[in-house]
C-alpha cells in the first residue's frame, strides 16, 4: 500500500497518514484523514480502518470496484 492519497468508492479524498497496530490484537490497521470538511464529523476527521478492509474491493452498481483508489498527483499537492 502505498502511503499518500486515495478516493473512497464515495468519492472523497483521503491521506493515508501511517500503518498501525491494535495493541492486543496485532491487527494491522490504517490511520487516515479526510480531505474535506464534514459538519457531521469535523473537519479533517481521522479515520482508521483494518487494513484488510481499506484494501477491500466493493460492489458498486454491480461493479467490483476498490473501496479505497490510490489516485496520488502533482494536483493534489496542495491539499
Amino acid at each position: 500500500m502505498k502511503v499518500w492519497i486515495y478516493r473512497h468508492y464515495k468519492n472523497k479524498l483521503y491521506e493515508v497518514l501511517w500503518h498501525v497496530r491494535h495493541s492486543e490484537t496485532l491487527e494491522e490497521l490504517v490511520l487516515y484523514k479526510a480531505l474535506y470538511d464534514s459538519e457531521e464529523f469535523w473537519e479533517k476527521a481521522l479515520w482508521v480502518r483494518p487494513k484488510e478492509m481499506f484494501e477491500e474491493s466493493v460492489i458498486v452498481d454491480w461493479v467490483d470496484k476498490p473501496r479505497f483508489e490510490y489516485v496520488w498527483d502533482k494536483k493534489y499537492e496542495n491539499l
